[in-house]
């Protein structure tokens, strides 16, 4: 019991510090970006998904890895209901939306490493966090770019439908690549990496957007860059945690056998 303690623990701490981390560069980086657009998208009449109810996010919610495919249309529910006035209160739901989301991909990030034996010092987190960035974020993104408001969609259910299938894809063809020396395993892993974007991921009926290329390119820079960074620090933190906090205990792994 006092492992699994341990695991939410460290979980707990990681994410916390990683998502304040991650809100501190999207106040800087995303939300100046998300601003603007939300001007082109006033200007041009109105918000252009295709969808009629997608979830309030965070501003940098797609950000964070695409974990949820529509990022940005928090600004959506501007014209459907409540939303944080920018500023202080913006930014402080910012912060409470990326630590929880930060916990819960520390807890994802935790418990896959302890049946991997664990994280035993934060440079060993950062290559876990790697991983986790590569899962997450680098490739979802590859046929999700984030997108900011005003621009179109795809129905948002075939979205999220691939955006999970390719993260379940992508994570158990690096664990077969980096748990399985075996030529035939690594042939499955990089057709499982390969897969999801051969098939492509669902795509709008028209790219119409009032936005300007060069401000989405931004956007998707910046929520790379930022998102690199929060998984290594989220990955670190796990490593440094655990190994003050429990130093050679055994993980996961050990512990069933």
């Amino acid at each position: 019991m006092t492992l699994f303690r341990n695991v939410v623990f460290i979980a707990a701490i990681a994410g916390l510090v990683a998502g304040v981390v991650l809100a501190c560069m999207q106040a800087f980086a995303t939300v100046p970006l998300i601003l603007k657009a939300e001007v082109y998208e006033q200007a041009g009449g109105g918000h252009t998904h295709d969808h009629a109810a997608a979830p309030a996010a965070a501003p940098d919610s797609n950000a964070m890895s695409s974990a949820a495919p529509m990022v940005a249309e928090a600004a959506a529910a501007e014209e459907e209901g409540w939303a944080p006035a920018d500023g202080f209160e913006r930014f402080a739901f910012n912060v409470v939306a990326n630590v929880v989301t930060g916990i819960g991909f520390a807890l994802i990030l935790v418990a896959a490493s302890e049946f991997a034996g664990g994280i035993g010092n934060w440079r060993q987190g950062v290559f876990w966090g790697l991983a986790g960035f590569a899962v997450f974020t680098l490739a979802p993104n590859l046929g999700l770019p984030p997108e900011l408001p005003a621009m179109p969609a795809a129905d948002l259910a075939q979205r999220q439908i691939w955006w999970t299938a390719t993260v379940v894809a992508t994570a158990a063809g690096l664990g077969l690549l980096a748990f399985r020396k075996s030529l035939p395993l690594a042939v499955i892993a990089v057709a499982l990496i390969v897969a999801p974007h051969i098939v492509g991921a669902p795509q709008p009926d028209s790219f119409e957007s009032p936005i300007p290329e060069g401000l989405h390119h931004q956007f998707v820079v910046a929520v790379t860059l930022t998102n690199l960074v929060f998984w290594l620090v989220l990955g670190a933190v796990v490593g440094l945690v655990r190994g003050r906090l429990t130093g050679t205990a055994p993980g996961l792994r050990d512990s069933f056998a």
